[in-house]
C-alpha cells in the first residue's frame, strides 16, 4: 500500500487475537470468532460502532488459542496487520460465534498494550508508509530489479493457467494494474503456504526483504506445476483437469488456492462428457439434442441455476441404455426345466413364455409381448414374472403402481419444473443399464386419478406395440424406443382397468390353485424355503402330507399360499423353540450331572428342564392343534342345511372364488320382499326375477298353499350373510330361485350342491362368468355337485382333470333343470289332470 491511497489508521485500535491465519495486506480471510475477548471485541466495537473508524481493528496472529478465558492475556505478536470488517455473521451451532470477513489495509507495530479487559487494546505505529517508486528508479536499485523479477515469476505463474477461467484472468489483469510494492502480499496470500512462512512475510516491514522472502514461494509453486504438467504429459490416456489455481491444490505439499475459486475441472468434464455422448450411439434426433446442450452448457457460467439442470439432463442422456442390450437364452429345452423348477402348475402363462422364445428363434426383430397376468393374491403372479426373467437371461425391474395418481411417475416432468426428473419407465431403463429387459408393472388395476392427470392414460403409449417405439419422456423431450422391453402386468380384476388400456394388454388368467397343487407346492418350495429361513433342516423337522392337507382345508381358505407359508412359518418357529432349548440343555449337562443320582433327576424332572427332543420332529394332527390352534374353518355345510329356505351359491371376488350361503324365511304379512347383506342393484333385480318366476310358476310346482299367490299374506325376508361385505351381479339367480323354492315347498336342498348362474323371466339361465375359480372354491368346500349354465360348457376344459373327476356337474338350461337337480327326488312339476265336463 502506498501513502498516495491515503490509509490512514487510529492510533489506538482494539485486538482481535487469531490463532488460525495469518492475515495479510491487500487480502480478504474469513476468521471464527468464540473465545471470551474476541466476542466482546464484537459486541462492543463492530456491532454497536456507528462510524467507518470503529470497523477498522487490529488482527495479531499467531496466538495460542485458549480453552477458557484466562486471566493473563496469551503473548502477542508484536507485528499485526490493520483490517476493515466487511461483514460479521452470528450463529449458535454448534456453539456461540461469529465469522468476521476482513480486509487487509496495512501492517502496524504495536507500541504499548493499553488494557486486557474486556477486550485488548493497544498503542499501535502505522509500518506501511511507502513511496511509490517510478519505472527509471526501479531499473537502478537492487529494489527495482528484485520487484521485476517478482512480476515475472507472477506472470509466468499465471500464464501456465487457463485463462479461460474467470478468476484467472480477473488475476492476470490485476498484475498489471496493483502497485509493485503490494504484490508480494496479494500473491503470498493466494498460494498455498504455511502460517509460518505468510508470518515470515508478515514481519518483513522493508519492501526488498518482502521480496526476498516472497520470491521463492512463487518460483516453489512454478516448479510444482511444470512437474505437475510433465507427468501428465507421461500420462495421455488420464481425464484432463484444468490447470487453474484452486483451495486444496493440485499438487501434493506444493497447493495454493485462491479467495475466489472456479471448478478448474469443469472444462475437462465438459470435454469427457462431450466424449460419452458421441460414444453412447444414441439416435440422431438425441444426438442432435444433446450436442446443442453442450453448446449452450459451455457458454454458460456456473453459478446459473440452469448450468446444473442441463449438466443433469446431459448425464442422464449418457446413462440411457439407446444400443446396449442382453443377449437372449432361446434354448427351449432349458427354459422349460428352468420354469418347472421355479413354478409348480401355472401351465398357460409357461406355454406362453415358450411361444415367445420359439418365435424368437425363427425371427431376431420380434416386438416384446405385453402380458397382463390376471388372478387372485398369492398366486405367485410376481414371482413368475422374475422367472421368465431369469429364463430369458434378461434384467428384471419391478415398478409398483399401486396407489400412483399422477401421470407423471409415469412420463416423468418437463425440465421447466423446479426438481424435474425421468418418469418411472426411464428411470427403469437407467438402473438396469440395456434397452431389452423385462418390466413387471405391478398391480395395474389399482392406479389412481387426481388432478395431476390419469397414469392409466399414460401407460396407452408405453403399452402400445404400435407406439411405444417412439416414447417420449417428458423430461427427456426425445423419442426413446421401448419396443424391445418385455411388459407384464399383474392385477386381481380387469373390472378397474379402463377399456382402452385392457385393450393393449394380452390378459393371462392365473387361477387359484386347488388342494393337491397347493400340496406339491408346499413341499417342493414353501417348506424347504421356511426351513432355511428359520435355520432347521429336514433332519429336525418333517410336515406329512396329511398334516399339509389338515393345514389347507383347516387353517387357510384362499386362491394363493401366502397364509399357506405363513402357517408353516409359525410351525417352524415352534419347533425352532425345541430344537433350541434341547441344545441348551445338552450344552448345561456335565458329566458329573450325567452320573447323578435319582433324587437330582427327580429334581430336574420338577423344575420344568425338558430333555432334547429326539430328531426329526414329525408334526401330527395333534401337535399341528398344539402349535395353530384350534381349525379356522370347518366343513359346517351339511350343518347349515338343515331347515328348508337355505341354499349354496358360487360367487367370485378378486382373491378367488367363494361359496356363498343364501337365507330365506317367512312371516305373516302383506306380501313383501326385505332384502339384505349388502347387495348391489343387480343382484336386487336378480331376487325380484326370482319372486316373480315362482309367483307366475307356482300352480306349476304346488308353491300356492291353497291360494293362488304364494306371497299371500307372507312377507319374505332374503339374506345373504357376511353382511359387511358388498355383494354384486347376476351369478347368484339360480341359487335364489332354489332358496325360495325351498322355503315355498318345505323341502331341504341337498347339502353338497352348489350352484351359478343368471336367470331371466322365461326361466332360462343364462352363463356366468369365473366358472373355473368358482368350481375350485366348491372343490375346497368338499361340495359334490355344481349346477352350471348350459353355455358355460366350455369352461369346464380350463378346470383341472382330477377335480373334474371329483365333481358331478349339472349343465341346466332352465330353472326346472335347476330345480330337479337341487333336491333329492328332483322337484317335479304337477301333473296336469283331465278336464271333467258336466253332463247336466
Amino acid at each position: 500500500m502506498s501513502s498516495n491511497s491515503g490509509i490512514q489508521i487510529p492510533s489506538r485500535l482494539p485486538l482481535l487475537c487469531t490463532h488460525d491465519g495469518v492475515l495479510l495486506p491487500g487480502s480478504t480471510m474469513r476468521i471464527s470468532v468464540d473465545t471470551a475477548r474476541n466476542m466482546q471485541l464484537v459486541k462492543s466495537r463492530l456491532l454497536k460502532g456507528t462510524s467507518l473508524k470503529s470497523t477498522i481493528i487490529g488482527v495479531i496472529p499467531n496466538t495460542r488459542d485458549p480453552e477458557h478465558d484466562s486471566d493473563e492475556l496469551p503473548s502477542l505478536h508484536r507485528i499485526g496487520t490493520a483490517g476493515l470488517a466487511v461483514q460479521v455473521v452470528g450463529s449458535n451451532w454448534p456453539k456461540p460465534h461469529y465469522t468476521l470477513l476482513i480486509t487487509g489495509l496495512c501492517r502496524f507495530r504495536v507500541t504499548q498494550l493499553l488494557r486486557e479487559r474486556p477486550f485488548p487494546v493497544a498503542e499501535v505505529e502505522q509500518l506501511d508508509k511507502l513511496e511509490q517508486y517510478t519505472e527509471g528508479d526501479q531499473a537502478d536499485g537492487e529494489l527495482g530489479e528484485l520487484s521485476q523479477r517478482f512480476y515475472q515469476a507472477a506472470v509466468q505463474l499465471v500464464g501456465m493457467l487457463d485463462m479461460s477461467v474467470p478468476v484467472v484472468a480477473k488475476l492476470r489483469r490485476l498484475l498489471d494494474s496493483l502497485p509493485r510494492e503490494t504484490l508480494p502480499d496479494v500473491l503470498a496470500s493466494m498460494i498455498r503456504t504455511s502460517n509460518k512462512e505468510k508470518l515470515q512475510v508478515l514481519d518483513a516491514v522493508d519492501l526488498e526483504e518482502r521480496f526476498k522472502k516472497a520470491l521463492p514461494l512463487l518460483t516453489r509453486q512454478i516448479e510444482g506445476l511444470k512437474l505437475l504438467q510433465k507427468t501428465r504429459k507421461l500420462r495421455p490416456d488420464d481425464d484432463k483437469r484444468v490447470l487453474a489455481i484452486r483451495k486444496g491444490g493440485v499438487f501434493p505439499g506444493r497447493q495454493f488456492s485462491l479467495d475466489e475459486e472456479a471448478e478448474d475441472e469443469d472444462g475437462d468434464d465438459t470435454a469427457m462428457l462431450e466424449k460419452k455422448v458421441k460414444a453412447a450411439a444414441m439416435p440422431e434426433a438425441a444426438l442432435r439434442v444433446c450436442l446443442k446442450e453442450l453448446k449452450r452448457l459451455k457458454k454458460m457460467p456456473q453459478s446459473m441455476p440452469e448450468y446444473a439442470l442441463t449438466r443433469n439432463y446431459l448425464e442422464m442422456m449418457v446413462e440411457l441404455p439407446w444400443s446396449k442390450s442382453t443377449t437372449d437364452c432361446l434354448d427351449i429345452r432349458a427354459a422349460r426345466v428352468h420354469l418347472d423348477n421355479d413354478h409348480y402348475a401355472m401351465e398357460k402363462l409357461k406355454r406362453r413364455v415358450l411361444e415367445y422364445l420359439a418365435v424368437r428363434q425363427l425371427k431376431s426383430t420380434l416386438k416384446g409381448p405385453i402380458l397382463c397376468f390376471v388372478g387372485p393374491p398369492g398366486v405367485g403372479k410376481t414371482s413368475v414374472g422374475r422367472s421368465i426373467a431369469r429364463t430369458l437371461g434378461r434384467e428384471f425391474h419391478r415398478i409398483a403402481l399401486g396407489g400412483v395418481c399422477d401421470q407423471s411417475d409415469i412420463r416423468g416432468h418437463r425440465r421447466t419444473y423446479v426438481g424435474s426428473m425421468p418418469g418411472r419407465i426411464i428411470n427403469g431403463l437407467k438402473t438396469v443399464g440395456v434397452n431389452n429387459p423385462v418390466f413387471l408393472l405391478d398391480e395395474v388395476d389399482k392406479l389412481g386419478k387426481s388432478l395431476q392427470g390419469d397414469p392409466a392414460a399414460a401407460l396407452l403409449e408405453v403399452l402400445d406395440p404400435e407406439q411405444n417405439h417412439s416414447f417420449t419422456d417428458h423430461y427427456l423431450n426425445v423419442p426413446f424406443d421401448l419396443s424391445q422391453v418385455l411388459f407384464i402386468a399383474t392385477a386381481n380384476t380387469t373390472a378397474t382397468i379402463p377399456p382402452a388400456l385392457l385393450d393393449r394388454m394380452e390378459v393371462l388368467q392365473v387361477p387359484g390353485y386347488t388342494q393337491e397343487e397347493k400340496v406339491e407346492i408346499a413341499h417342493r418350495h414353501l417348506i424347504p424355503h421356511q426351513l432355511e429361513q428359520h435355520g432347521l433342516t429336514p433332519q429336525q423337522l418333517q410336515i406329512p402330507q396329511d398334516t399339509t392337507k389338515d393345514i389347507i382345508s383347516k387353517y387357510t381358505r384362499e386362491a394363493g399360499v401366502r397364509s399357506l407359508e405363513r402357517k408353516i412359518g409359525a410351525i417352524c418357529r415352534a419347533v425352532a423353540v425345541k430344537v433350541a432349548e434341547g441344545h441348551k440343555v445338552s450344552r448345561a449337562e456335565s458329566p458329573t450331572e450325567q452320573h447323578a443320582d435319582q433324587n437330582t433327576e427327580n429334581k430336574e424332572e420338577d423344575s420344568g428342564i425338558a430333555a432334547p427332543p429326539e430328531m426329526p420332529i414329525v408334526i401330527d394332527h395333534i401337535a399341528l392343534k398344539d402349535i395353530l390352534g384350534p381349525p379356522i374353518f370347518e366343513m359346517e355345510v351339511s350343518e347349515r342345511l338343515t331347515l328348508p329356505g337355505v341354499a349354496i351359491g358360487l360367487a367370485w371376488t378378486p382373491m378367488g372364488g367363494e361359496i356363498m350361503f343364501v337365507e330365506a324365511s317367512r312371516m305373516e304379512g302383506e306380501g313383501q320382499l326385505t332384502l339384505t347383506g349388502q347387495l348391489g342393484d343387480v343382484m336386487k333385480e336378480s331376487a325380484h326375477l326370482a319372486i316373480s318366476w315362482l309367483r307366475s310358476n307356482a300352480k306349476t310346482y304346488l308353491l300356492t298353499n291353497g291360494s293362488a299367490d304364494p306371497l299371500e299374506g307372507t312377507d319374505i325376508h332374503l339374506h345373504f350373510p357376511a353382511g359387511a361385505v358388498t355383494k354384486d351381479g347376476p351369478s347368484a339367480g339360480v341359487t335364489i330361485v332354489t332358496c325360495l323354492a325351498s322355503l315355498l315347498s318345505g323341502r331341504l336342498v341337498r347339502s353338497d350342491v352348489a350352484m351359478t348362474g343368471e336367470i331371466t323371466l322365461r326361466g332360462l339361465v343364462l352363463p356366468v362368468g369365473g366358472i373355473k375359480d368358482k368350481v375350485l372354491a366348491a372343490h375346497r368346500a368338499n361340495l359334490k355337485r355344481i349346477i352350471i349354465p348350459k353355455r358355460n360348457e366350455k369352461d369346464l376344459e380350463e378346470i383341472p382333470a382330477h377335480v373334474r373327476a371329483d365333481l358331478d356337474f349339472v349343465l341346466a338350461s332352465t330353472l326346472d333343470e335347476v330345480l330337479n337337480a337341487a333336491f333329492d327326488g328332483g322337484f317335479p312339476a304337477a301333473v296336469s289332470r283331465p278336464q271333467v265336463v258336466s253332463k247336466l
